[in-house]
């Protein structure tokens, strides 16, 4: 069955307009961007004053809550970070780690992507050169996840973690009009993950932060870890993922929608190649 793909560009709202493309919209940035905001935001995020919040955001996104386990949730953030009513199933090959938006890139010699007019290398997201040149003609994959979206996030095989690295940043929207003005991928805050797996060699798996994400939670910096075991989660927030691949064969319809600048809608466990 053929997959569903939306728009890369898509319209933005009233609210990202006023933030990224007015005067006093950037003046604001400056100040919701800072780390101790969002984390500000976040700690009010997980207090019960929070809770009405919850039904005007399942309305708003038009979520399906049948696909979850039931509330009465205690405050937004335990809306947020909610399970699946069932365990998700893993296929076969390469999946995916997360519900997202995904877009597939080649890693060319020098290591440099445009995304919507915004330039950023290997090197500039892991601060660390020569692990980037590793990965030179390799796949970057960009798993973009929604508000409304899954926001758990599990090992897309089984792998030994290397190398854990935090990089402290800024928080940005992940949303495609933030990319004509800021870098976010290189301003963000993210946490990486140097993994030896099972099947494809040594990837590296990049968690993301975005506007008003007070933490990325990941539970593990160490050990061995099974195919589609839990690895983390996001708190409020949209975010992104970025797997770093040495060598794999990735699905056509996702090549050819992100040559047409469109995003793949795709679940976690989801095979996504081979």
């Amino acid at each position: 069955m053929a997959r569903c793909s939306v728009e890369i560009a898509a319209q933005p709202s009233a609210s990202l307009r006023f933030l990224y493309n007015t005067v006093p919209g950037r003046i604001a940035l400056k100040l919701l961007t800072r780390v101790w905001v969002s984390r500000l935001v976040g700690a009010f995020m997980s207090c019960p004053l929070s809770r009405p919040l919850i039904r005007p955001f399942i309305r708003k996104n038009h979520i399906d809550m049948s696909r979850y386990e039931e509330g009465p949730f205690p405050n937004y953030n335990a809306f947020f970070t909610r399970r699946l009513r069932e365990a998700p199933t893993f296929g076969v090959g390469l999946v995916s780690p997360c519900d997202s938006k995904l877009t597939a890139y080649k890693i060319d010699d020098s290591s440099v992507f445009t995304i919507k007019g915004s330039e950023y290398s290997l090197a500039d997201i892991l601060e660390d050169g020569e692990l980037a040149a590793s990965f030179r003609d390799g796949w970057c994959l960009i798993f973009r996840l929604a508000v409304e979206d899954y926001h758990r996030y599990s090992y897309f095989d089984t792998c030994t973690e290397l190398r854990h690295k935090y990089i402290k940043g800024i928080l940005h929207t992940v949303q495609p009009i933030a990319l004509r003005r800021h870098n976010v991928y290189r301003r963000n805050c993210r946490e990486y993950t140097v993994l030896e797996t099972a099947h494809f060699g040594t990837a590296v798996q990049v968690e993301v932060g975005a506007t008003c994400v007070g933490r990325i939670a990941n539970l593990h910096k160490s050990g061995v870890h099974s195919r589609g075991e839990e690895k983390g989660m996001f708190l409020f927030g949209g975010s992104t993922i970025l797997l770093l691949l040495k060598s794999c064969q990735i699905d056509r319809d996702i090549l050819e929608n992100t040559a047409a600048g469109k995003e793949t809608i795709v679940h976690i466990g989801e095979q996504i190649g081979y």
